[in-house]
This record gives structure tokens, C-alpha cells and sequence, in this order.
């Protein structure tokens, strides 16, 4: 098999379930940098996303042969890789932190004066991300950062496409109050 740009995904997981080296790394190389960032919003950890992404191409290597074509091999890759995720939130919860670990944590919250004097837009935004639940800032994060349509998210999350309409409704009109309230108007300069 060559590298060829116009290889599918769907038919580059047909050769890795057939043993193909070289077409995992043509589709590593394809999807590696958004999984990465996919995960590293979710678990907050640079070196925790690090080792999720060799996780979760592992188990493409593993199970390419039961990959059944429902959805784009990207949306699969994006399931195995939340799924990664919120297994490592979840263990990491799980750890008890000792008082010298829990007092060297430091509260990522702004009062309303830092808030106010930061300029660049972009950094208001993303706070304002961070302040939407877990479910709100996943969806978000999907639809605008990965563009994945209201179906492909539905089947990465595993709930009803309305479900994902509706968190994307109150998502947005829960960020437009914290915009709001950070002294940002709608628009970009």
C-alpha cells in the first residue's frame, strides 16, 4: 500500500484489520493531532492525553476487524477516545490526594476585575468555555472544534441526536450569559 492522500479512512481500516502496518500510520497521521486535542480538553492533562492517544490507536489496531462502517472512522475514533477519557477522569477521581497535593492545586477562577482587563477575546472565551458543565463543553467542542454534524455527535456521546440539539441550545445561550457577564458582546472585533 502507498500513502495515498485519496485512500479512505474506511479503506485504510480494512488494511490495518488485515495486519497493515503502513496504513496504521497513515491513518494515525491523519487523526492523531485532532484525537489529541479532543482528549486533552476533556481530561485537562497534556501527559494524560499523550498516553490516551496511544490507547486509543491501539485499539484500532486491535478491533479495525469490527469496525462495521455505521459512522466515519473519525467519529469511531472520537467514540474510543471520549470513551478513554472519562475512564481516566474517572480512576483519576477515584485517588485519594493527600492535603500537600490538594493545597498545591490552584483555583483557575478570576475575579471580576482579572476578568474585566483581559483583552484578547479569545482567552475570555475560552474561560467562559470551562465554566459550561461537562455535557454543555463537550458538545460544544465537537459541533465547532471537531464541525461534527448533530448525528455524528449523537453516536460519540451515545444519546438521542435531540438530546444533543438541546444541550447545544442551552449550551449557547448559557456561554452568551457568561459572555456577557465577562463584558463581551456578541461579535468579534
Amino acid at each position: 500500500m502507498n500513502a495515498d492522500p485519496a485512500t479512505s479512512d474506511a479503506e485504510l481500516i480494512g488494511r490495518i484489520a488485515n495486519g497493515d502496518r503502513l496504513a496504521m500510520q497513515v491513518l494515525f497521521s491523519r487523526h492523531h493531532v485532532r484525537v489529541y486535542r479532543f482528549v486533552l480538553r476533556i481530561v485537562g492533562s497534556e501527559t494524560i492525553a499523550e498516553d490516551m492517544i496511544g490507547e486509543v490507536f491501539l485499539d484500532v489496531w486491535r478491533q479495525a476487524d469490527r469496525f462495521e462502517g455505521r459512522s466515519a472512522v473519525s467519529t469511531w475514533l472520537l467514540a474510543i477516545a471520549r470513551f478513554k477519557a472519562l475512564s481516566a477522569i474517572r480512576r483519576r477521581g477515584d485517588e485519594a490526594l493527600d492535603d500537600d497535593a490538594a493545597a498545591a492545586i490552584e483555583d483557575p477562577s478570576d475575579d471580576p476585575e482579572v476578568a474585566a482587563q483581559k483583552k484578547d477575546k479569545s482567552a475570555v472565551l475560552q474561560k467562559c468555555l470551562m465554566s459550561l458543565s461537562p455535557e454543555h463543553r463537550e458538545i460544544i467542542d465537537l459541533v465547532y472544534y471537531h464541525e461534527r454534524s448533530v448525528e455524528d455527535v449523537a453516536r460519540i456521546v451515545g444519546i438521542p441526536g435531540n438530546t444533543v440539539k438541546t444541550r447545544m441550545f442551552y449550551a449557547r445561550k448559557r456561554l452568551g450569559e457568561l459572555l456577557k457577564a465577562a463584558g463581551v458582546e456578541r461579535g468579534w472585533p
